[in-house]
């Protein structure tokens, strides 16, 4: 897979869909920048991270095929397989908390922004973008992210580290797409965060309820079943799992 450096741009899942507009034949790669000033994480939230000392990267996919119905698909093999790499570096505790953010120790160290391209109807290509704390070890008052680095007392090789991941999730998503659903959601359970644990919630209106997830939708809409015995779906920034 080509790779594609750049020392600053505003968002490297911009570099590449603009890349993909100017040339809509181009390969399979992915940019990887020192300094992303305009980083976004789900939503529009945005994700900052210092100079030089994590990765912060985007991989463009084709020929992909899938399903609108389908799309989450790939937000599963894609934090499944970043926790498959980091398993291999001793990083302990690894989670999924939904959608996608990795969990280590509780801590965040990862988030992932997938934008999809829709060709004749379907998902043709993907735009995975992902923010790995590696090296920084200073948050400030971010006082639920982490790193490699702060949790093993590693320092890691970037471009090692970089490699692995891009590589792990090309091939996972390739041989994985047209598992089926409740295949792929299996092994994502395996690694999600507070499954059928009494945990509290936050609404974005501020009010708290105790619920228990049950599972993910085949869409990715979280399902949560609330001491009330009433059980709900909810999609991003509908609801807020805390801590």
């Amino acid at each position: 897979m080509r790779s594609i450096k750049v020392l600053a741009t505003d968002s490297t899942n911009l570099f590449l869909r603009e890349l993909f507009r100017d040339q809509p034949d181009i390969e399979n790669c992915y940019v990887v920048t020192e300094e992303q000033t305009k980083g976004k994480g789900q939503m529009g939230a945005s994700w900052t991270a210092k100079k030089g000392e994590n990765l912060t990267f985007s991989i463009l996919l084709n020929d992909l095929h899938l399903k609108i119905e389908e799309q989450f698909k790939l937000s599963a093999i894609v934090a499944c397989s970043i926790v498959e790499v980091l398993k291999k570096h001793q990083i302990p505790k690894l989670k999924i908390k939904w959608p996608n953010d990795i969990l280590a120790e509780n801590f965040k160290i990862c988030g992932i922004l997938i934008e999809n391209i829709l060709i004749n109807g379907r998902v043709g290509s993907s735009i995975i973008g992902i923010g790995l704390n590696v090296n920084q070890t200073d948050f400030g008052n971010l006082t639920q992210a982490s790193s490699l680095k702060k949790l093993t007392g590693v320092h890691f090789d970037l471009e090692y580290l970089l490699k692995q991941l891009a590589t792990t999730v090309e091939k996972n998503i390739y041989d994985k797409k047209d598992w089926s659903i409740k295949t792929i959601l299996a092994e994502y359970y395996t690694h999600l965060f507070r499954l059928e644990k009494a945990s509290t919630f936050e609404f974005p209106d501020g009010r708290r309820k105790t619920g228990i997830i049950k599972k993910v939708s085949k869409q990715g809409r979280l399902v949560v079943l609330f001491e009330d015995q009433v059980e709900l779906e909810f999609d991003i920034k509908e609801i807020k799992l805390l801590y």
